[in-house]
């Protein structure tokens, strides 16, 4: 069997040491939630141990995010690791179950902030407020939007941009065109 030797960006072991220490939770602490050794999530933390896809089912949901987090390690040339996110080879986050596809544009999650594109389908729509515990700020490429922060709607046009801190929100695309929007968000959530 032939050995993958294509170089990613980053390691499923980075990017979970850096989802815990942005969540302020410590080794043991993550080692309660899931049920785990200190031991084994610090070598898996340091690419020594794999886990198994219920282990990475198990620290999705102790760590709060989707499953679809630690899969597709963006490929990149050893010149780019690191520095470079080709458009082909974007990591696709979330469920898409609103209507929402967001792409991870950082070259990994190892940073005091993540980038991402989001794209609202058309007719799509959050109802339930969502509440983060970060600063994000986002910039309409194309299409409207319809944003609620709190209790403020906004109806925004391609480069507009905004900013929602620690508050609740949601989101509406009542238009027959997707709606695409970069998000800088610290600290990292995904």
């Amino acid at each position: 069997m032939a050995k993958d030797t294509t170089p990613k960006s980053a390691s499923l072991g980075a990017d979970l040491r850096s989802l815990r220490k942005s969540r302020g939770m410590t080794l043991q602490e993550l080692a309660k939630r899931t049920g785990w050794s200190v031991g084994w999530i610090s070598q898996v933390e340091r690419d020594i141990s794999h886990p198994s896809i219920e282990d990475l089912k198990g620290l999705a949901q102790a760590l709060d995010v989707p499953l679809s987090l630690f899969f597709g390690e963006t490929p990149a040339v050893p010149e780019e690791e690191g520095y470079v996110v080709r458009a082909d080879a974007r990591r696709r986050i979330g469920s898409r179950e609103d209507g929402l596809t967001e792409e991870l544009l950082s070259p990994d999650l190892t940073d005091d902030f993540e980038v991402f594109q989001s794209t609202f389908a058309p007719r799509s729509k959050r109802v339930h407020f969502t509440r983060r515990a970060t600063q994000e700020v986002g910039y309409l490429v194309s299409g409207q939007l319809r944003l609620w922060v709190g209790a403020r709607e906004f109806d925004l046009n391609p480069g507009d941009s905004f900013r929602i801190r620690n508050e609740g929100y949601r989101w509406e695309n009542p238009h027959d065109v997707a709606a695409v929007v970069i998000w800088v968000i610290a600290p990292p959530v995904y």
